[in-house]
């Protein structure tokens, strides 16, 4: 789905539910294009944390095909109260997937107070069993890492074995994020599929989706670079269904953990290959 170091977003225009068309496209193989906005809220957060409360907004956009490549849209806005002062974050991020040629885009930027502290933008390649990375932004360099799973590659890996009945794998994820130099691994733990509660069956922002089973799904991520018992520097989980939408995050930063409740759903397509 995604991965974020910490920001909200974008109000989108106006939901639209999923259509009896797009409510399976995931049987042929594909996610589905969609725009989702989720409310931010926080859960918990420790002491160390220096966090009073915060709230925000997530939007995700994910629109192209297998074909085509995927391009996701992502902003995270948050406010901040530590008790002294209220700031406000925002993260914005564009990549592009090409699934078929094994290629990476990104470009990440992000403000505080509407001050600009992060510019990073490049390109990544599978070759030879390594990913190879040309950073552009804010200083030209290259990078070469071990062989790694890109964000969608990682999705569709994931629902195929949640279909198969896979319910723990690993894999190493580079998606840009931070200073787009390193990768993650990961750790994700996929439940058996769940049909809708009455209550989730009733929630209309997810359309002809909240009729529809899901999987409970939770990922963590750990520093490449760490060694012995070491503890995710971030763990995600949320409700997946099989077209890649999710539902029900929550987002677990160590010191913090924010909940998000999807409140829109657009559908942007098919996903279908031309």
């Amino acid at each position: 789905m995604f991965r974020s170091s910490l920001a909200v977003l974008l109000v989108a225009g106006g939901a639209v539910g999923l259509t009896a068309a797009t409510a399976n496209a995931a049987a042929a193989g594909g996610l589905v294009p969609h725009r989702a906005v989720y409310d931010i809220q926080l859960e918990r957060a420790s002491e160390r944390s220096g966090i009073e409360g915060m709230h925000g907004r997530m939007v995700y956009e994910f629109s192209g095909s297998k074909c085509d490549g995927y391009t996701t849209n992502f902003r995270f806005v948050t406010r901040i109260d530590t008790g002294e002062q209220v700031r406000v974050t925002d993260q914005q991020s564009m990549t592009f997937e090409d699934l078929v040629a094994g290629k990476f885009r990104f470009e990440t930027k992000s403000f505080t107070d509407d001050k600009m502290d992060k510019d990073v933008s490049g390109a990544a390649a599978d070759e030879n069993g390594k990913v190879k990375i040309e950073i552009e932004e804010p200083t030209p360099r290259a990078v070469e890492l071990a062989d790694s799973r890109f964000p969608a590659e990682h999705m569709l890996e994931l629902i195929d074995n949640a279909r198969n009945g896979k319910a723990l794998f690993e894999a190493r994820i580079f998606d840009g994020s931070e200073d787009g130099d390193k990768s993650y691994l990961t750790t994700t733990v996929v439940g058996p599929s769940h049909k809708p509660t009455a209550v989730e069956a009733a929630d209309k922002s997810v359309g002809l989706l909240a009729g529809e089973a899901y999987w409970p799904v939770s990922i963590a991520y750990f520093d490449e670079k760490a060694t012995g018992d070491v503890l995710p520097i971030y763990t995600q989980s949320f409700k997946l269904y099989e077209n890649g939408v999710s539902r029900d995050l929550t987002l677990d930063y160590g010191d913090f953990v924010l909940t998000g409740k999807l409140t829109k759903l657009e559908v942007l397509g098919s996903g279908d290959c031309r």
